[in-house]
């Protein structure tokens, strides 16, 4: 079993989740005591995607998170550099263009994409900015980005509750469901060394986009950060 570190080596990481892709949707929901359905819901509404537009879900494991973008119309591409998660993703959804691909050095030309999104994804490339910037690169003038990512509570008490659940909950629970649960300890520490929301915002900006925004879900156990190109 594999489990990447904190340096976020690609091949480890990508290792990592080939070894989780079988069961990684049923312990996603598992683990979020049911909230990564709502979180889905969520995003897609942020997306806004319509009939005819190209959108990029990057980071699209099997491509769960795609489907509420199938559903409107879109044209989707569910990229990602798990192999493993890919082959799982094509098994359930032959007809998707499924594309792998290295988030700091995407397979697409300048300006391809009405919209790109990230779902708990963004934290596992191991140049943040460097993937902001290819995001940025990819997304038609005018198009967006969404980003859906573990975050920081807001609520102080909250937070201290859920930080001991990542570090001392989480892992046990993973054991019962997940293929790899050293993969699901490697997810609490890379969440706490996430950035905050202001701090995740600045860097979005700093890649290029304007219009930056985000707003918290479920006490900011994640967040949603939008920009525009």
């Amino acid at each position: 079993m594999t489990r990447a570190s904190l340096d976020k080596q690609p091949h480890e990481v990508a290792s990592m989740f080939d070894d989780v892709a079988e069961k990684y949707d049923l312990t996603n929901d598992v683990l979020s005591l049911g909230q990564a359905r709502l979180w889905r819901k969520e995003v897609a509404k942020a997306v806004d995607a319509r009939p005819a537009q190209k959108v990029l879900d990057l980071a699209a494991g099997t491509a769960t998170s795609s489907q509420p973008f199938v559903r409107a119309g879109a044209y989707v591409v569910p990229c990602d550099f798990s192999l493993g998660m890919l082959r799982v993703g094509k098994k359930r959804h032959p007809w998707m263009p499924f594309t792998a691909g290295d988030g700091t050095k995407l397979p697409f030309k300048d300006d391809t994409f009405d919209a790109v999104t990230i779902s708990f994804g963004l934290r596992n490339i191991q140049d943040t900015d460097q993937a902001l910037r290819e995001l940025y690169r990819v997304t038609k003038p005018g198009g967006r980005v969404v980003i859906c990512e573990f975050s920081h509570p807001t609520w102080a008490p909250f937070r201290t509750v859920y930080t001991e659940y990542l570090m001392r909950a989480l892992p046990p629970v993973a054991r019962a469901v997940s293929s790899n649960p050293d993969a699901y300890v490697y997810l609490a520490e890379s969440i706490r060394a996430w950035p905050t929301q202001p701090e995740l915002a600045d860097r979005l900006k700093g890649a290029g986009w304007q219009k930056v925004a985000w707003r918290n879900l479920t006490g900011g156990v994640v967040a949603l950060h939008r920009g525009i190109k």
